[in-house]
């Protein structure tokens, strides 16, 4: 099959055409085999791009998930730690003992209570905005809101959201592919600094509980003793940071692809019933999170390929979610698409917690923002995304409305 993408062989994840646009790559890969051995890329191991295959390994708990950052890397120790006790790299025992403490607070009937504080805080942000005419959508809408959810539900001061945004991005750049000598000191800077944060934060909830997340778990750390310090900072840390990138990944680019989709924007504006179903076609066209990593636990066979105990396998979701032996017209996008069986949230006993927030909050700013203004337009139609792998993520997105 021929392509107009780099040659496989010589890859390389920093050229700047893939992270504006990985699904030629992605495309190029699975054509030649959905479990792709890569030993001549940097990170070598299996790359899977298929739908079955990717459901395949996700349910299968004998791969399993381990912290990015070598046990050996004594420089960073303190992101090492931090990692090693969130739940996504912990062994499946443990990591079902974590998440059942988690769970019973992410429930759809306790996420449906944000519903009058995310409108509030949308209609705040249009505000804002509406009467200049333009905005960027990250940093003047998608992150302000994502910031003031979950710091509301964390129970943490919505005015450190700046430095929540600084911790995200850092944080994020230290688990991904692209991480470097840099970015790994930068991580170690900002995890002791987050650290602290929570520190003081779980010190005040200690001697004043409050109806908050931190408070309620504090209060099963004290009752069940199943969650140590070390996991509970490392659990609101993991909260902190998934409440904001999967969230402001989606908003931003939900609106993005509305405007390079404009009949499909018209559709939605004409039918705003299809929001349900906009929302689930936007996370499988431009999945927020777009690769996650296993490590296999013993020799695994998986459609005939004998994966090696000890071998790396990644997971391209955002390649799963356009296989064309899943999915009709894969690169198509069509917001009334039903049904919708993507893996932007994963699959199985890592699906994410925080997908019926994630979900609710898009679908509240995208109605409220469409409501609210016309002639939505890009001031540059082909984005600009950040240098990184596992994710999907537009750095700004100017508009314009009326």
């Amino acid at each position: 099959m021929k392509t107009n993408t780099t040659n496989i062989q010589s890859f390389s994840f920093n050229i700047s055409e893939f992270f504006q646009n990985p699904y030629p790559f992605y495309e190029e890969m699975r054509s030649i085999n959905p479990i792709y051995k890569s030993t001549l890329l940097k990170y070598q191991g299996w790359y899977i791009t298929g739908y079955e295959e990717t459901v395949k390994i996700l349910k299968d708990s004998r791969f399993h998930s381990r912290p990015p950052i070598p046990a050996f890397s004594r420089s960073y120790a303190n992101v090492r730690q931090i990692q090693e006790n969130m739940m996504l790299f912990t062994n499946p025992q443990h990591h079902r003992q974590l998440r059942s403490l988690v769970t019973k607070f992410f429930t759809p009937n306790i996420i449906n209570e944000c519903c009058p504080f995310i409108e509030k805080t949308v209609d705040e942000l249009i505000d804002q905005v509406i009467r200049r005419g333009t905005m960027d959508v990250v940093s003047d809408f998608a992150f302000p809101l994502a910031s003031s959810v979950i710091a509301k539900i964390l129970g943490v001061p919505a005015k450190d959201h700046p430095l929540f945004k600084e911790w995200t991005a850092t944080f994020i750049q230290s688990i991904d592919f692209t991480r470097s000598p840099k970015t790994l000191g930068n991580s170690r800077k900002v995890t002791e600094e987050i650290i602290a944060y929570f520190k003081k934060i779980i010190r005040a909830r200690e001697q004043e509980p409050r109806e908050d997340l931190v408070s309620k778990l504090i209060e099963e750390k004290q009752r069940e003793a199943k969650l140590s310090y070390d996991e509970l900072i490392a659990t609101c840390v993991l909260l902190l940071i998934a409440g904001h990138e999967t969230t402001v990944n989606l908003i931003s680019s939900s609106i993005f692809l509305l405007i390079q989709n404009p009949r499909q924007l018209e559709k939605l504006q004409d039918n705003p019933e299809f929001i349900t179903t906009a929302i689930e076609e936007f996370l499988r066209f431009e999945s927020p999170a777009q690769l996650i990593a296993r490590t296999a636990s013993e020799d695994i066979t998986v459609n005939e390929t004998v994966i090696q105990k000890g071998e790396q396998v990644y997971l391209f979701l955002g390649a799963a979610n356009r296989d064309s032996r899943k999915f009709q017209n894969p690169h198509q996008l069509d917001i009334a698409r039903n049904p919708n069986p993507h893996l932007a949230f994963g699959h199985s006993r890592h699906f994410c917690l925080g997908s019926s927030l994630a979900r609710l909050e898009a679908k509240i700013a995208i109605q409220r923002l469409l409501q609210k203004v016309q002639n939505l337009q890009a001031t540059d139609f082909n984005g600009h995304y950040r240098k990184i792998i596992g994710f999907k993520s537009l750095v700004e997105l100017n508009v314009t409305f009326d």
